[in-house]
């Protein structure tokens, strides 16, 4: 019966309860953030400088974390190499028009707004080669005086003239240009947020694990002068210097390696025909060994790797051995064909020469001698024949100690030749060692 009586007042009870949890849970509309971002945004125009006097400027603290070198690109057909790095970007203005009182909205000092709601500074970077990317953070920071912080990550592709000719051991400056690109110094200013010795000796959230190692980034200020006004700009130098353990493992060791073998075949005798084989073993070696050289080595348009040139004058060197090989096994195959071959020219132009004629008045008279008379002419003319051989084998003998002469001069030219091109290539590669390890020892000393 109680229940039957209580019943027509539960939806009074229920709606009384409901009155109270909404008096005691404020609306999102009242809320002092709403009601602060609403007073801040309500009527403000982003399109126009934030300054309540125009001639007044505006300026904008740069500052930057160099994160990580994440690649060194190489771009064939242009002079320029193409550096992509990660770095963390920070900005930070005063818009006039974004401050308040904070304690009448409960306390606030620091709100987060859109972006895309405020007026922004154009800052861009001059060295980009390639799109922005960076995620998207859609907020910035605004304080109650309004001073606006904007931070954010950037994968820079930038272009930087590399200096290879040390490669591997190799140090990199390349600069990052941040610039307004319509306003002048007059209406928008630049700064360092943080002191320049901060930002050059920074290396807390840089990452070594890459094949880069970041040195130091040094920061200058500017005034870029040009037709369309006078611009503020800050350039920061990234000084980076590569990782050579890699390279020294699979470019410089190996081809050390192939110069001692090459060295070696001076060994071999200068006459003899396998060296040749020997050499041109080596030389396809070489050949191989530069082709897979020049995916590694980077390639610019303003320096030579200072490897690159000492491998082209070893296989300059290794191509002069080679064809002082070829034209001496060449010669002597000359002399010892026209060797074989003298002994029978000459016996058969003394037998052309001195071999008995038949004339028809003598064969006549013959006829007509006694038979003892064609006895002492036939032992004659044996006597005849026999020093005109004798007189030809002289000849060979002669012409063969002359050939021999000449092959002696021939190959003790040829051993000057090998002995000179022996001690060059040793010298070569001497001096291409000690300027590896005094690049090496430099890069350490840095």
């Amino acid at each position: 019966a109680l229940a039957t009586a209580m019943a027509p007042l539960w939806p009074c009870v229920l709606l009384a309860a409901s009155g109270i949890l909404a008096t005691d849970t404020p609306h999102p509309r009242n809320s002092a953030l709403h009601l602060l971002t609403k007073k801040l945004l309500q009527k403000y125009q982003k399109e126009v400088r934030p300054v309540h006097d125009w001639t007044e400027t505006t300026t904008v603290y740069l500052d930057i974390f160099v994160h990580a070198v994440i690649k060194c690109l190489d771009v064939k057909d242009a002079e320029n190499q193409i550096l992509k790095t990660s770095i963390w970007y920070r900005e930070v203005w005063n818009d006039e028009f974004l401050s308040w009182n904070s304690s009448l909205f409960d306390e606030i000092r620091e709100i987060s707004l859109p972006l895309n709601a405020i007026w922004a500074p154009d800052i861009i970077i001059n060295e980009f080669v390639d799109a922005e990317r960076s995620p998207d953070l859609p907020y910035v920071y605004v304080n109650a005086s309004g001073t606006i912080k904007n931070s954010k990550p950037i994968q820079v592709v930038s272009a930087c003239g590399l200096e290879t000719y040390a490669f591997p051991f190799d140090i990199q400056n390349c600069s990052l240009t941040f610039n307004s690109v319509m306003h002048t110094v007059e209406d928008v200013n630049l700064a360092f947020l943080r002191s320049r010795e901060d930002i050059q000796h920074d290396k807390k959230v840089f990452l070594n694990d890459s094949e880069w190692e970041l040195l130091s980034v040094s920061s200058t200020y500017s005034v870029l002068h040009s037709s369309a006004g006078d611009f503020a700009q800050i350039q920061f130098n990234v000084v980076i210097r590569r990782h050579p353990l890699a390279y020294v493992v699979s470019l410089l060791i190996p081809s050390i390696f192939l110069m001692l073998v090459d060295l070696g075949s001076f060994y071999l005798p200068p006459d003899c025909r396998a060296r040749i084989v020997f050499k041109t073993n080596v030389l396809v070696g070489y050949t191989v060994f530069r082709v897979n050289m020049s995916d590694e080595v980077p390639r610019t348009a303003g320096s030579v790797p200072l490897i690159g040139i000492f491998f082209t004058i070893c296989m300059a060197l290794l191509v002069l051995s080679l064809f002082k090989s070829i034209l001496l096994v060449r010669f002597l195959h000359d002399e010892q064909h026209s060797g074989w071959d003298w002994p029978l020219l000459c016996l058969q132009e003394d037998i052309d020469a001195d071999g008995p004629t038949v004339d028809p008045r003598a064969q006549h008279a013959a006829v007509t001698e006694s038979p003892t008379c064609q006895e002492h002419q036939a032992q004659a003319g044996t006597l005849t024949e026999i020093w005109s051989q004798l007189r030809s084998i002289n000849n060979y003998l002669r012409a063969q100690d002359q050939a021999h002469r000449r092959e002696a001069e021939w190959l003790a030219l040829l051993y000057r030749l090998d002995q000179l091109l022996f001690r060059s290539y040793l010298a070569m590669l001497g001096l291409y060692t000690i300027t590896l390890c005094s690049l090496w020892a430099l890069w350490s000393g840095l």
